[in-house]
């Protein structure tokens, strides 16, 4: 087992805590990106603002605690996600959007984003859209287990991924220990998101990642008062790939012609009804690409 200790930073001015990708740690079988904001409360017209910006060859997965924000994105779609939702967008060979409060009002957020790497078969599809409302949820030892993708305890998530995965959350009340089955192919890690947990004996505090590598059949999970944990995993990601800005790639070529069409207006469409200015892409020349593997 690996401890990670997440670093701080800043998503259209609220503060989060990044996982993933972490100098010790790049990927989690396809995930390839982990953050998560807040908890935290914010006053009147201080919310969330992520003015339009480009994807190519991942796909976001925003997944809901408390709060709510507005989707926006260049194929047209308008999706208001609030809490226990799933907002999953396949950038392909390239898509924008925007995220910004869903409404002026004081309030509160707490989310998981994450992205999914395509492999090279689907890297250049058609850009998508999906919202899912209900996802499948199971009570185990006093957790409440909701299945965000992939398969678990029987049930699987109807979020359309294209690698071999899963991502769980793990909510509980009070005291609460259960055994999660794991598939010994994938490697798993575990983030706490609030109160305190034991993950196989180890004690962890809150935005602690725990790598857990592969050929694990179970997991035990405890508890001694309310906690959230979220679990990732994924079979080992067997292409090596580069990540910057917004873009998940192979070779920096293909970054330089999607940021400078991104700047020139060019390729990915346009995000309409956002308050949120438009992203400038930063320059890429001379930027030293960093590949990963698993």
């Amino acid at each position: 087992m690996e401890r990670i200790e997440t670093r701080g930073a800043e998503v259209g001015l609220l503060p989060i805590h990044r996982a993933l990708p972490n100098r010790q740690r790049r990927m989690v079988g396809a995930w390839c990106f982990l953050d998560h904001a807040g908890p935290i409360d914010y006053a009147a017209g201080q919310g969330l603002r992520v003015g339009p910006h480009p994807h190519i060859g991942l796909q976001t997965f925003t997944w809901m605690i408390e709060g709510q924000i507005m989707h926006r994105d260049s194929l047209g779609f308008e999706q208001v996600i609030r809490p226990g939702q799933v907002n999953l967008m396949t950038a392909g060979r390239g898509i924008a959007h925007a995220e910004d409060e869903a409404s002026p009002e004081a309030g509160r957020l707490h989310a998981v984003q994450l992205w999914i790497a395509l492999p090279e078969a689907e890297r250049h599809r058609e850009p998508s859209f999906e919202h899912y409302p209900d996802l499948p949820v199971i009570h185990e030892g006093g957790f409440r287990v909701t299945v965000l993708a992939g398969t678990a305890f029987g049930q699987r998530s109807p979020a359309e991924v294209f690698s071999p995965l899963v991502g769980l959350d793990l909510a509980a009340a009070g005291r609460a220990s259960t055994r999660l089955p794991l598939e010994p192919g994938f490697e798993h890690a575990v983030l706490v998101l609030a109160g305190e947990a034991r993950v196989e004996g180890e004690s962890l505090a809150p935005d602690t990642l725990l790598y857990l590598g592969t050929g694990r059949r179970h997991l035990q999970v405890e508890c001694d008062a309310a906690c959230r944990l979220v679990l990732v995993g994924g079979e080992p990601f067997g292409e090596e790939i580069l990540l910057w800005w917004n873009f998940v790639a192979r070779r920096p070529e293909e970054m330089e012609e999607a940021t400078l069409a991104w700047n020139e207006r060019r390729r990915f469409g346009e995000v309409h009804g956002s308050p949120s200015p438009r992203l400038v892409a930063p320059d890429v020349a001379g930027l030293h690409l960093r590949g990963a593997r698993r």
